[in-house]
């Protein structure tokens, strides 16, 4: 394990911060094939796509990319799930052009998607391959020691272990101060804890509304969902028609008091924090406190693209705007290798020593 804390961090290269670019416009012939009003709406979209490969990660891969640990039997008979989740400085590219010194879990932001069921024994090594302290805090039920508000110094390694309860939509960060900057740079996960009945099968995709301060004022200028702004409206999310669809839907934003999600021409049950198996309400349109997440369930009975954004009209206008595709068959979403299947998890980074 510290041998790959000790290949991460000497990954670290001396360059210089990289700074955002203004957003151009896109040419009107860009999204040949949407409406009128869809071209309109999203006229002032940053031109061209950003590079997955450099990033390491593809915003529509994300989407469905679970990580269910390598999984053994205790004696006592139970599940024990084991999990590696390693700290970086990675320059990630968060609209085309646009790069934001980040900090990583697994060399992607958000962290990997961590997904178990009640119950499960939980064994998440971390290892801290950052040039900063960092740890990892999960939201949940767990002794105090195993709460990560303890940083771990830069190339040390800590083990978390608990048992995975409530059932419900979790999230995992850093807790080391200052707190905003180490969630705002990246260090955030989502962490499923399924409920011993599995819930009904659907089309389940995870959304995390991120934000991007790239001048470092303490204010974002681009707003996202799975890092990428703008990604999901030049690539649309593919659903098939009547099916039904789960999204876990996690808010992280940093700088703002509340994020929001609205869906077009539809509406969604919504399952507060997962905990319980019935839906509280029945809307179109949900705010979410920084650390609030939701289970949101929807079917569409009719084809077409439907648009889905914040309900906050300078979110949308910066990057939180996005499309569904709904087809009579849909599509199949791209996946991405496993952390652990790449010969050098951080390969494909940038790993940086500048404004971290």
């Amino acid at each position: 394990m510290m041998g790959l804390a000790g290949s991460a961090m000497a990954l670290n290269a001396s360059l210089a911060p990289a700074s955002a670019q203004t957003p151009t416009h896109p040419s009107s012939n860009q999204h040949s094939g949407q409406t009128g009003d869809h071209v309109s709406l999203m006229a002032n979209m940053v031109m061209g796509d950003v590079d997955n490969k450099r990033n390491n990660f593809d915003p529509l891969a994300l989407l469905t990319d679970f990580d269910y640990g390598t999984v053994t039997t205790l004696p006592d008979g139970r599940t024990l799930r084991e999990y590696t989740l390693i700290a970086g400085d990675q320059l990630i590219e968060i609209a085309p052009g646009v790069m934001f010194p980040a900090w990583s879990y697994n060399g992607r932001v958000p962290g990997p998607t961590l997904r178990c069921t009640e119950g499960d024994r939980l064994r998440i090594t971390f290892i801290n391959g950052s040039s900063h302290p960092h740890s990892v805090h999960f939201h949940g039920i767990h002794p105090a020691n195993m709460d990560g508000l303890e940083a771990i110094p830069s190339g040390e390694t800590f083990i978390y272990e608990f048992d995975a309860e409530p059932f419900g939509l979790h999230l995992y960060h850093c807790h080391t101060v200052p707190l905003r900057r180490h969630i705002h740079k990246g260090l955030y996960g989502v962490f499923i804890v399924d409920p011993p009945q599995p819930r009904p099968d659907a089309h389940e995709l995870v959304m995390v509304m991120n934000a991007f301060d790239t001048n470092f004022d303490g204010a974002n200028e681009f707003y996202a969902v799975n890092t990428v702004a703008f990604h999901y409206a030049k690539h649309p999310i593919p659903l098939k028609l009547n099916e039904l669809v789960r999204i876990y839907l996690v808010n992280i934003t940093e700088f703002d008091l509340i994020n929001s999600f609205h869906l077009h021409a539809n509406m969604f049950h919504v399952f507060r924090t997962g905990t319980q198996l019935q839906p509280h309400e029945f809307t179109d349109t949900i705010m979410l406190a920084q650390g609030e997440r939701h289970i949101l369930e929807f079917r569409y009975k009719f084809p077409g693209q439907f648009m889905f954004h914040a309900h906050v009209s300078e979110f949308a206008e910066l990057g939180w705007m996005s499309l569904f595709n709904v087809t009579e068959t849909g599509a199949t979403l791209p996946t991405m290798p496993t952390f652990t299947e790449q010969a050098d998890p951080f390969g494909v980074c940038t790993l940086i020593t500048g404004e971290l």
